[in-house]
């Protein structure tokens, strides 16, 4: 009998990105990417809404809080980041976006191949699940 252990789906597994903070006389600057391919959004979530529950199946995407109040549903847990705080979603995490009641700014870094078509949505109050 011959065991099989899944090589491939750890090579898959991009690491987790590396956010550099360079310092200049002035103050300082934060990196997100560096020379690769990513996408990158600000989400701008309208006053007591939320985006579907979704997932990805061929990108990563890390969610930096902008404004306070953002509602982060990441795999099962339910985060309430500080401004700055950071959160990063593996291809195949179910996630969803939300606000506790103010509009709130998030931006989302995506890694991999981005494609909107890429969205399998689970729940989503507004038809389209």
């Amino acid at each position: 009998m011959t065991v099989q252990t899944d090589e491939r789906v750890q090579s898959d597994v991009r690491p987790e990105p590396a956010v550099e903070t360079e310092r200049r006389p002035w103050g300082s600057f934060e990196r997100f990417t560096l020379n690769e391919a990513s996408t990158v959004k600000i989400i701008h979530m309208a006053p007591g809404q939320r985006l579907s529950l979704q997932r990805h199946r061929d990108r990563d995407e890390l969610w930096v809080a902008l404004d306070p109040g953002a509602v982060f549903e990441v795999a099962g847990r339910r985060i309430l980041p500080e401004v700055g705080e950071r959160v990063l979603i593996r291809a195949g995490d179910t996630h969803r976006l939300g606000s506790t009641g103010p509009a709130v700014r998030v931006m989302e870094i995506a890694f991999g191949r981005f494609d909107e078509d890429d969205i399998e949505r689970l729940e989503d109050e507004y038809g389209r699940a």
